[in-house]
């Protein structure tokens, strides 16, 4: 069964909340905003944004006005996983910003399924979505050749390569990867292990190839035993973890590829008695509300959130209006958030 939400508010048709805007001398999302009665739009703002709105016959029915005008208000939205708070957060800052641009968000789930990736994909074009933004579920090798090739405009965002036939956004997954394994060196480890992702999925490569690569320059031989699949899921993470906490070589710090992990990793840690980091160290990629809360504070790599989602939403709206040309490949910075999850190695 393929699952398919609506999250979002009645959207409006973009080509005349941009006339409203132009009119009224604001920008659209000011438009959207005094429309929907937000109370930080000063009243002077919302009298000539309504004095707009009546002088050019604006219709707030957006989906009948896309009809009319052969436009769809609707946008596609195709994230790998909600229970991951990187992709909660995804979703709120495109939906946001979608709305405020006057479109609604329609919101799948692939549970990392290519194959459900697909049919969602299909029925994005089913329901005659504009365009859609897609965290893609697999690797290169599980992409269908027409997956993102079609009439309708797709973005791919995170799990997302530069062969891919559409505009990408990602994080530099390597140097995400480097950040966080830089300051494990730069405290003293030289035992350090790896907890990593699904290996068919690119940015599961990336950030094991920027853990390896970093180890390499500091003249670390790596060692594969400290290598570990965790499947970007807790329980996976867990399993991996305590085994490398019951080795008779223990690593004296764990570098772990995602948030979801990082919460196995250190329930791992505790249940087997190891305190952190005065035992082991840990660090990870991704920033999440609960990162700060951990005894200890989690160190992470942050991901721009933000700077992706408005990044995505750009390409798409651009694709939408009729943009040509080659396929844009946007790669942004992460950065270290150090908190009290690392320190030296203890001597023994």
């Amino acid at each position: 069964m393929v699952e398919l939400n609506t999250c979002g508010y009645g959207a409006r048709d973009m080509a005349t909340m941009r006339d409203v805007a132009k009119a009224a001398g604001v920008s659209i999302a000011t438009v959207s905003s005094a429309l929907s009665g937000a109370a930080y739009v000063s009243p002077e703002l919302k009298a000539k944004v309504q004095a707009a709105v009546e002088a050019l016959g604006y219709e707030r029915n957006s989906m009948a006005s896309g009809l009319k005008r052969g436009r769809s208000s609707l946008i596609g939205l195709i994230v790998s996983d909600v229970t991951n708070p990187f992709f909660t957060e995804l979703v709120d800052r495109v939906e946001t910003e979608a709305r405020a641009a006057g479109y609604t968000v329609l919101l799948g789930i692939s549970n990392h399924d290519p194959g459900r990736e697909r049919d969602l994909v299909r029925l994005m074009r089913s329901h005659q979505a504009a365009g859609t933004i897609v965290t893609p579920a697999g690797g290169p090798d599980d992409v269908a050749p027409d997956l993102f090739a079609g009439r309708m405009p797709l973005v791919a965002v995170d799990n997302a390569w530069a062969g891919l036939p559409c505009d990408t956004v990602a994080l530099d997954h390597r140097r995400a990867a480097a950040l966080a394994v830089e300051h494990i060196l730069r405290l003293g480890h030289r035992r350090v292990a790896t907890i990593t992702g699904p290996e068919r999925q690119f940015v599961s490569r990336e950030r094991l190839a920027g853990f390896r690569d970093t180890l390499a320059a500091a003249g670390i031989a790596v060692d594969d035993r400290l290598v570990r699949q965790g499947e970007f899921r807790i329980d996976e993470a867990y399993a991996a973890c305590r085994e490398l906490a019951s080795g008779p070589d223990r690593p004296t710090a764990v570098f772990v590829a995602n948030n979801l992990m990082l919460i196995g990793a250190m329930r791992a840690l505790a249940d087997a008695g190891l305190k952190v980091p005065d035992d082991v160290s840990v660090a990870g990629i991704d920033d999440f509300p609960w990162a700060p809360a951990f005894q200890p504070a989690l160190t992470v790599v942050r991901q721009p959130i933000a700077a992706m989602a408005s990044a995505a939403l750009d390409r798409l709206v651009h694709r939408m209006n009729g943009g040509d040309g080659p396929p844009a490949h946007i790669v942004l910075p992460a950065d270290l958030v150090v908190r009290r999850s690392c320190a030296a190695p203890r001597a023994d």
